[in-house]
C-alpha cells in the first residue's frame, strides 16, 4: 500500500500540512476546495468525467478505479438535470470539499503518512491536528514539488499541482518573500488553465468577498 504512488489530492493535502504540529498552511476550508478540485482533476485524467460549457461536469465512465478518495468522489456526483446539464464544478467543490478531504485523511492515515490527534482550544473546544506518521510520504512529496519547479512545472502534473497550490493560497506559504513573485505570477496563470483550479479559485474568491462584506461597517 505504501507504495502506491499519491493522487493529486494526497500530494497536495499532505504538501499543505506542516509535518512536525500537524497544522494546515493555508486556510482549511480554501484547503478542502483545493482537494476535492485535485479529485476532479484525477477523476479527468483516467477518463472518468469531462467538463462542458460552464464548466459543468458529465461522467463518461462511472467504473471505479480501485482508489477509495477518488472512487468516493465519482459516485458522489450527481447525474443531468433536468436540462441535461452536470453540476457546476464550483458549486460541486463547495459542497464536497469536506468530505472528500476527510476520505483523503483516511486515506493517508492508513499509508502510515499522518497520524490524526485531537486538541482542546482552551480546554474545550476540540479541534484535530495531522502530524506526520511512521511513513514519510510528504518530504517525497515536498521533493516532487520542489523539482517541478526547479524545472519550471514542465509536465501536465506539476503546473495543475502548482495551479492548485495557487488557488488555495498555498503558494504565499510554500515559496514566500519577493524573490518568489515571478514563480507565483505563473503559477496564478496556470491556475487560470485548468478548469478544476478555476473551479477552486472560484470558491475562494467567494469566501474571501463574503469574509470582506461582513467586516464592512
Amino acid at each position: 500500500m505504501n507504495g502506491t504512488p499519491l493522487t493529486l489530492p494526497e500530494e497536495l493535502l499532505l504538501l499543505a500540512l506542516e509535518p512536525d504540529r500537524g497544522g494546515f498552511l493555508t486556510n482549511a476550508r480554501y484547503l478542502r476546495y483545493g482537494v476535492a478540485g485535485a479529485v476532479l482533476a484525477d477523476l479527468e485524467e483516467a477518463g472518468r468525467i469531462t467538463v462542458g460549457g460552464g464548466d459543468r461536469i458529465t461522467v463518461l465512465n462511472p467504473l471505479p478505479l480501485g482508489d477509495p478518495v477518488l472512487d468516493g468522489a465519482l459516485a458522489a456526483l450527481p447525474g443531468p438535470d433536468k436540462r441535461g446539464r452536470g453540476i457546476k464544478a464550483e458549486r460541486w467543490v463547495r459542497r464536497t470539499g469536506r468530505p472528500v478531504q476527510e476520505l483523503c485523511v483516511r486515506r493517508l492515515e492508513q499509508r502510515g503518512a499522518l497520524r490524526r490527534t485531537t486538541r482542546r482550544a482552551l480546554g474545550l473546544f476540540p479541534y484535530e491536528r495531522f502530524p506526520a506518521g511512521p511513513v514519510d510520504l510528504a518530504g517525497p512529496a515536498r521533493d516532487r514539488f520542489a523539482g517541478a519547479l526547479d524545472a519550471g512545472f514542465p509536465d501536465r502534473r506539476g503546473r495543475l499541482l502548482a495551479a492548485l497550490a495557487s488557488a488555495t493560497d498555498l503558494d504565499r506559504r510554500l515559496l514566500t518573500g519577493r524573490g518568489h513573485r515571478p514563480v507565483r505570477r505563473e503559477m496564478k496563470r496556470f491556475a487560470g488553465e485548468f478548469w478544476t483550479a478555476r473551479a477552486v479559485q472560484r470558491a475562494v474568491r467567494q469566501d474571501k468577498e463574503a469574509g470582506a462584506n461582513a467586516a464592512s461597517p
